[in-house]
């Protein structure tokens, strides 16, 4: 078991999971980038139609209304979008916040996070760990931002969606819906 102090974010720790000192492993040579012009997104297929459409037809036109960020992962030898997730500025209230985080908290009434709208790797890359490591990127341009987030924050929409991002630190909170919190580590 981990002490709370390994960690670089202790909340995630004090549940035994502590996304942020283990390594990814993957195979394949992919590169994390924002989503251009120049990605082709006609062939991705993760295998679930609302997700395969959204990024087909909707996610370029999101980005330039910045409405959200999309970032790729892009096979560098088949020059081919392995998979990709979304994020957006948000805020949840405070009376939201599980009390462990909220004690931690000044009593604005919301607290700034970053929305993981949507994550989804190609059929052709599942069980390579590609999954972890776009959640990885999310994690570390969260806390990278300039803007102040306390959190990355998403809605699982099933179950298995919610079991993976359990077993990488999120915790849930709210009333319910499978709302998942993940306080970010603190700026070096």
């Amino acid at each position: 078991s981990e002490s709370a102090g390994s960690c670089a974010c202790p909340e995630a720790s004090e549940e035994g999971s502590c996304p942020f000192d283990r390594a990814l492993p993957m195979t394949g040579p992919f590169i994390m980038e924002p989503l251009g012009p120049s990605h082709d997104r006609a062939e991705f297929r993760c295998g679930v139609d609302t997700l395969d459409r959204y990024f087909r037809e909707q996610a370029g036109r999101d980005v330039r209304r910045r409405a959200t960020a999309c970032f790729v992962a892009r096979e560098i030898v088949a020059d081919r979008i392995a998979g990709f997730y979304t994020l957006a500025a948000g805020g949840i209230l405070f009376t939201q916040m599980p009390v462990r985080f909220a004690k931690r908290l000044p009593r604005y009434p919301t607290v700034p996070v970053a929305r993981l709208g949507r994550l989804a790797v190609a059929l052709a890359y599942h069980g390579r760990k590609l999954g972890g490591a776009l959640l990885w990127d999310a994690i570390e341009r969260a806390t990278r931002s300039e803007v102040a987030v306390y959190a990355l924050v998403v809605d699982a929409k099933e179950e298995q969606v919610e079991n993976f991002y359990l077993h990488h630190g999120f915790v849930a909170f709210g009333e319910g819906r499978r709302a998942l919190i993940l306080p970010l580590p603190k700026r070096k």
